[in-house]
């Protein structure tokens, strides 16, 4: 289904200018955005992907991952084709690096009258915008998180950060949390192998947090890309300076793509960035990705295990009103 974009301006020569996300594509006649599926015609920006899904699940809410956003729930989880980004070692490429520039791909119509009816059938507590990237969704996103909220249901992102300050404070009221992927603290990587650049994510964080949307971030750990001390300690002390009560999940990669002739990440590597995390100040760290890694929520306080996790199940929540039932600690999220 077409649908107008929002968030978007004319400019000289019939072309367009797209201010949904950090890139602010110039898009000429015809030509399409770098996310591959938003279009200029005839000097109107057209979404072409509204209402149309290439993935629709019930996951728990800890595959976003969120450990501290109504943990042991369900999350209707959807997505478009799409994404702002190429990165060569992403683990949802078949349906992330497809595009609209070739016609149709597939998928299934699905409105957001349909969307949130399923979610509440299912169970579910939240709708989740994931497996691509949302944000180049956004007009269909958005629709669907105004039913959802007036449903009672939350809205949870899981984006790479990399829209506009306009966007996020499009989503005020809308968003109420997010997982950010904050793949490297190193400007040559973001623009070498992600196509875009640093600051605008972690602008988006922060400005996140401003608005008082619950974030968690997650660096998926590439074997000789990103998981030098350095580099995980300034993201680490970046995350600790915006809020050092931000969950950090560090997530083992595995071998695909453009990446399918780099190893896996050792468990070893994981356990360092736990360290680091710790030394940083962050409050709450985990490992993901490998069976027996740091999956509990530990009282930051007292050290007491609060929330036992097993992969992707919750088997025990020992909190008393959001709190350490042995020393009485707040612990920061919403349950």
């Amino acid at each position: 289904m077409l649908k107008e974009a929002m968030l978007y301006a004319p400019a000289d020569g019939g072309k367009v200018l797209c201010n949904l996300c950090a890139h602010r594509c110039l898009i000429a006649e015809s030509k399409y955005g770098l996310c591959g599926v938003r279009q200029n015609r005839s000097g109107t920006l057209m979404s072409l992907v509204y209402g149309e899904v290439i993935a629709a699940h019930v996951d728990p809410i800890e595959k976003k991952p969120l450990f501290h956003f109504l943990p042991g729930t369900t999350s209707f989880s959807m997505a478009t084709v799409g994404c702002n980004f190429h990165c060569g070692f992403c683990q949802n490429w078949q349906i992330s690096q497809s595009s609209k520039r070739k016609g149709t791909l597939g998928g299934q119509e699905l409105s957001p009258e349909e969307a949130v009816g399923l979610a509440l059938a299912r169970g579910c507590r939240s709708i989740s915008y994931t497996y691509t990237e949302p944000t180049v969704f956004f007009e269909y996103a958005c629709d669907t998180m105004r039913l959802a909220k007036d449903k009672g249901l939350s809205n949870i992102f899981v984006t790479n950060g990399y829209m506009t300050a306009e966007a996020l404070e499009t989503l005020r009221g809308l968003l109420d949390a997010a997982n950010v992927d904050l793949k490297s603290f190193n400007e040559e990587t973001y623009r070498r192998v992600c196509g875009g650049h640093l600051q605008p994510v972690l602008d988006s964080i922060a400005l996140m947090r401003k608005l008082g949307v619950w974030v968690e971030a997650t660096t998926l750990v590439v074997p000789g890309l990103n998981d030098g001390e350095e580099e995980l300690g300034r993201i680490a002390r970046f995350l600790a300076g915006v809020d050092p009560d931000i969950p950090w999940h560090v997530s083992r990669f595995h071998p695909d793509y453009q990446y399918a002739d780099t190893p896996a990440t050792p468990a070893a590597t994981l356990d360092r960035a736990l360290k680091i995390g710790r030394q940083a100040g962050l409050r709450y760290i985990y490992t993901g990705n490998i069976m027996g890694g740091s999956e509990d929520t530990l009282c930051p306080n007292c050290g007491k295990t609060l929330i036992r996790r097993r992969g992707f199940s919750v088997t025990d929540i020992a909190l008393e009103s959001g709190s350490c039932p042995s020393c009485r600690t707040p612990v920061a999220g919403v349950f």
